[in-house]
């Protein structure tokens, strides 16, 4: 006994290693990926460092759901490979230690990371994707780079509009300049400055706070508007030979107007699994009122509100329009007079256009409706898929690890990103499937976990049995038996 707990922390310890580099490799290669994905909206903004270091924190918290699994796959592999590599499995085999009493203590503790896993997606990652939006939002508020075309107005800068006759593309000289600027600057609203110059530079500052201008032979027309109806306007006008400005503009500081994280709330991926079902419930009942709803209201309250006509004359549309309003049959318009069928069809055709409106919003509230329902359901089973998820991906690579008895970071890698890209592929697809309302959302989130859990089942059972299943040598010897003996037919 005291033998088994010993290799059982030899183990341990073995997992945690592999486990913890495992894991920030796949974090830094999905973090890569992300910032690949954003790198052009998050350059040339004048983001701070510690801003950039924030968002990017946020957004690998995110990413836990998707680096957990492929994580646990990728330090099983190693851990029973290396094990199985340096005949340290062969040794607890023939001391009469089975192969699921030697995964037991792994499996104790992937249970344990599977539990941390799912307060991780229900609590941190939630809180993460609230900052994650609210900052992104910010950035994409930001202004990149001011850019002017040869005879327009640009408006990008607060309180100010220039107009360039001509660009240099090589140098970036500005010619025949035109700057409206009716920024106030503590005068009087209404005032403006007009600035014309025969050429200049206009750029941001490094940290993008303030407009730089540097105009050359030039004059500004400052304008004066009178304080009351009896007093004129006044412009005045002065000359220059070179002139430097330095105007703020408030529109790029980023860090005193961050966008508070609460207003992103409202979405499925910021809410743990008790918001997700309260939500579930409150949109299935509003789900369901809304696509029950019948005609009767339709008829009554829109196309006939103050009308006498009916569409038919079957019974049960007489007897509906009897209870509700006068009727009068279709058989008695050809007697009316060409005043009155005028209006009884304008009136017929604003009744008909007003019930139009009033399905086409129905019909718009029922769809939001069904795609916040469908994205919620998909959140709350997400975040009970992931822990499951943990523990089979365990139970495929410690499997495969005994089986294949290589360590290192060649074939546990290879393997390993076969497995994930095949649950990514079904997930995805899933996911879409379930959005759509094709698939119920159960289905479409546990679909890739129900496909890999009879592999794993099956690799288990080869791995307790000694199956060469994966064993490269194995399949090197079947091939070398295969040539010897075709080989020799052919000659």
């Amino acid at each position: 006994m005291k033998i088994v707990k010993t290799v059982d922390k030899l183990i341990i310890k073995s997992y945690l290693g592999p486990m913890a580099a495992s894991f920030f490799i796949v974090m830094f290669v999905l973090m890569m990926n992300f910032v690949w994905k954003y790198i052009d909206e998050l350059i040339g903004k004048g983001l701070s460092a510690g801003v950039v270091v924030e968002l990017l924190v946020y957004a690998t918290f995110n990413m836990i759901s998707m680096g957990f699994p492929l994580a646990t796959l990728f330090a099983a592999i190693m851990t029973m490979g290396n094990l199985g590599e340096n005949y340290e499995l062969l040794a607890l085999k023939s001391a009469g230690v089975s192969l699921p009493r030697i995964m037991f203590s792994l499996f104790v503790v992937t249970l344990g990371m599977a539990a941390a896993s799912f307060f991780v997606t229900n609590d941190l990652v939630p809180y993460s994707n609230r900052k994650m939006f609210a900052i992104m939002y910010d950035v994409r508020e930001q202004k990149q780079k001011i850019e002017f075309k040869d005879g327009q107005f640009f408006n990008g800068v607060e309180d100010m509009s220039i107009r360039v006759d001509r660009q240099d593309p090589t140098s970036g000289l500005l010619h025949g300049l035109l700057i409206y600027n009716t920024e106030s600057g503590g005068s009087r609203a209404g005032d403006m400055t007009v600035t014309v110059a025969d050429s200049g530079y206009i750029r941001l500052t490094d940290d993008r706070r303030f407009l730089e201008a540097i105009l050359y032979g030039g004059q500004n027309y400052q304008l004066t508007r009178g304080r009351g109806w009896f007093d004129e306007n006044t412009t005045e006008s002065t000359s220059f030979d070179m002139q430097r400005s330095l105007e703020r503009t408030p529109g790029y500081d980023f860090d005193s107007n961050r966008t508070d994280d609460a207003l992103f709330g409202n979405q499925a991926t910021t809410k743990n699994v008790a918001q997700l079902g309260a939500d579930i419930d409150s949109l299935d009942r509003e789900v369901t009122i809304s696509t029950t709803k019948t005609y009767g209201p339709l008829l009554h309250d829109y196309l006939f509100s103050r009308d006498t006509m009916v569409v038919s004359t079957t019974a049960a549309a007489r007897e509906y329009l009897a209870e509700k309003t006068p009727v009068m049959l279709l058989d008695s318009i050809p007697a009316m007079n060409d005043e009155a069928k005028s209006r009884l069809y304008g009136t017929a055709e604003r009744s008909a256009a007003n019930s139009r409106g009033v399905i086409t919003f129905d019909e718009t509230l029922t769809k939001d409706a069904l795609n916040n329902l469908y994205r919620s359901q998909i959140e709350w089973h997400k975040k009970w898929s992931l822990p499951v998820a943990v523990i089979v991906f365990f139970l495929i690579g410690a499997p495969l690890g005994a089986i294949i008895r290589k360590g290192g970071l060649g074939m546990p890698i290879v393997i390993s990103v076969a497995f994930f890209v095949l649950y990514y592929v079904i997930s995805i697809m899933g996911e879409k499937l379930a959005k759509e309302g094709t698939w119920p959302a159960f289905w479409g989130v546990w679909m890739p976990t129900l496909v890999l859990l009879p592999i794993a089942v099956y690799l288990t059972y080869k791995a307790t049995n000694d199956s060469g299943l994966l064993n490269v040598e194995w399949y090197i010897i079947k091939l070398q038996k295969f040539k010897k003996r075709y080989g020799r037919k052919a000659k």
